[in-house]
């Protein structure tokens, strides 16, 4: 069975094996033009992995509840306050009319936290990629990089404003690509930048997170070059006409 024959994925629960967490509005603001800011706080300290995300049921009104992944931004110690960051795309999806609705006192259950994009900590440079849906995995990753180690992000978003501020001590080129237009299948911007990174010396990690198309073409291309497929973390975020869920990206033709 495809990802395109499978079930809607607010039908479906999510793994048994995943904690559930009620989480309480603390605050929400827009941290960029298009991308606005929910701070949680919950009853216990969660377990997370910079990169991981949660699973939330957003509200529906008398209908079920949308389920949605959210990578987590930041994560507090002890672990009880965490910042989720959602994109507007413009289509008053559930995750952006919470987003616009939460407020201070509103609760949600969450599940996770979960995902196999995580920080590969044996490799000896790190390469992200990604567009606006990715920024709160990878900047979150890079922040959590140690000093030593060495990485170059490159980074879409759809406004020269949308661009973020980060607090990463890592030695880091960081490079911003503004799109200037709606985000679309297929990112040439971000396709063509990839088409010209040479693999440095040493055994190196490419996370490459987005939409779909855009992740699947990115990581033929790594392989290409000579990274094996355990150099690789490729997650598709989004695509167009998929309601929420994420693509595993792994050895469908391009």
């Amino acid at each position: 069975m495809n990802l395109h024959t499978l079930p809607p994925p607010q039908t479906r629960r999510p793994r048994p094996d995943l904690a559930a967490w009620r989480l309480t509005v603390a605050a929400a603001h827009d941290l960029t033009p298009n991308i606005r800011r929910v701070e949680l706080l919950t009853e216990a300290p969660l377990p997370w992995r910079p990169g991981q995300d949660l699973i939330l049921d957003l509200p529906q009104g008398e209908a079920e509840p949308a389920r949605r992944h959210y990578s987590i931004r930041r994560l507090n110690l002890p672990g009880t306050e965490l910042s989720i960051d959602i994109v507007r795309h413009g289509q008053g999806g559930p995750g952006e009319r919470w987003a616009e609705l939460a407020r201070p006192g509103d609760r949600i259950l969450a599940h996770g936290p979960r995902g196999r994009t995580t920080l590969a900590e044996d490799a000896d440079w790190h390469l992200f990629v990604g567009d606006e849906t990715a920024l709160p995995a990878i900047l979150a990753m890079l922040e959590h990089l140690p000093r030593r180690a060495r990485a170059l992000a490159i980074l879409e978003v759809g406004h020269r404003d949308d661009r973020q501020y980060l607090d990463a001590d890592c030695d880091l080129d960081l490079e911003w690509q503004v799109r200037k237009a709606p985000a679309a299948a297929a990112s040439l911007g971000l396709i063509e930048r990839i088409a010209l990174f040479a693999p440095r010396p040493g055994r190196g990690h490419a996370y490459v997170l987005g939409e779909t198309a855009t992740v699947r073409i990115i990581r033929h291309g790594l392989l290409a070059r000579g990274l094996a497929k355990d150099q690789i973390t490729a997650e598709g975020y989004w695509r167009p006409g998929r309601l929420g869920g994420h693509d595993h990206i792994r050895d469908e033709p391009v």
